[in-house]
């Protein structure tokens, strides 16, 4: 069964359907703990000036959580690690400004369709048994996985227990 993307998350992987969603992004390369100790702040100090601005236009922005894609992860060693960051923001938003020296934060859309999902409840270290049973689930529906592995981040990165939805944009197998 296909949900919806409105729907409380679930422990069991599950099949959503998500629309498109305009992110502020930043790029890093290198081991996930040091490159978002760099990136956050200033893709934080972006965004927070953003719904600045919108308020002073009259325009409410509640700004979600973190994501991060992770399109290498499997293919090289962790301290060379890609990670795309990213926060939603509204649509019709067409530029980002950067607030901290050294990033540029860039505006993209992030497409999505039929993607599957698991929540992690844990450590992100631990997230193997997760990511492992999500990818079962996807090959027993008859799916592969048609983009990066992504991450959205439901509990801050220091709260005592984690929870991480895991999610893989899918297709069906040929």
């Amino acid at each position: 069964m296909i949900e919806q993307a409105t729907k409380p998350v679930s422990r069991e992987p599950h099949l959503v359907e998500r629309p498109s969603q305009t992110m502020a992004v930043i790029y890093t390369q290198g081991e996930p703990r040091s490159s978002a100790d760099r990136a956050l702040p200033a893709l934080y100090s972006a965004v927070y000036h953003l719904r600045s601005v919108l308020k002073r236009e009259g325009r409410a922005f509640k700004i979600d959580h973190l994501r991060a894609r992770w399109p290498d992860a499997h293919r090289v060693p962790r301290e060379r690690w890609t990670a795309i960051w990213g926060l939603p923001i509204p649509a019709d938003v067409k530029e980002i400004i950067a607030r901290k020296a050294g990033f540029s934060v860039l505006r993209e859309v992030w497409d999505y369709g039929l993607v599957a999902e698991i929540l992690h409840v844990g450590p992100y270290a631990s997230e193997g048994d997760s990511v492992r049973a999500l990818h079962a689930f996807i090959a027993e529906q008859g799916y592969e996985t048609s983009g990066p592995h992504e991450e959205e981040y439901l509990t801050a990165r220091r709260a005592r227990t984690q929870q991480t939805l895991i999610r893989y944009p899918i297709r069906p197998k040929p």
